[in-house]
């Protein structure tokens, strides 16, 4: 069977170094055999998390949206800026609706058992990598097999050709190779 990968980066801006990443691995998961589906959470805007809004209104239809993405993949390709050395709020805050049971719903049902690969870019010289840290602690603590396997591109705003293309043809591969690997994890998984 084709292991399913849900493929994004948790960042709005539209030139976003990270969003350039999410191609190249996507690339990598494809030639592995994986079916991947790419994602903007641009097109998936929520308001910030509030139990309150949520008992008054249910959750948002796009976060209804977000979480059937999630549930209907097996992978998550995520490239995660580092915003002040942690995680982005538009990513802690997909995650934190999408955490969100249903009634008759098991608890984190989008993640547990899921399998992620991360990945940075960033200006600066540890490419998003003190990011990354708290990302896999996240995901981690809500059931998410996060593999070892990670790549910080460094001096993002040197890295990148006009086209979106990595200059550097060990980073490319380095990036192309997180979904390689993803898929070929998840296709042992489900043998």
């Amino acid at each position: 069977m084709t292991p399913r990968i849900l493929a994004f980066a948790g960042s709005l801006r539209r030139e976003s170094f990270n969003k350039k990443l999410v191609p190249i691995a996507a690339k990598g998961a494809r030639e592995a055999g994986a079916e991947v589906t790419l994602i903007d959470l641009k097109d998936f805007p929520l308001p910030v998390f509030d139990q309150d809004l949520e008992a008054e209104h249910g959750m948002p239809e796009n976060g209804k949206k977000l979480k059937q993405l999630f549930i209907d993949h097996e992978g998550l390709l995520i490239a995660a800026p580092e915003y002040n050395s942690s995680v982005t709020a538009v990513l802690k805050n997909s995650i934190d609706w999408v955490s969100r049971p249903a009634p008759g719903e098991p608890p984190l049902v989008a993640f547990r058992g899921k399998v992620a690969t991360l990945m940075s870019a960033s200006p600066g010289a540890l490419g998003g990598l003190r990011g990354l840290v708290h990302v896999r602690s996240i995901l981690g603590n809500i059931g998410v097999i996060v593999l070892p396997d990670q790549f910080a591109v460094a001096k993002a705003h040197e890295a990148f050709q006009p086209d979106g293309s990595l200059t550097d043809p060990k980073q490319r591969a380095g990036i192309e190779a997180l979904g390689k690997t993803l898929a070929s994890f998840l296709m042992k998984l489900k043998a």
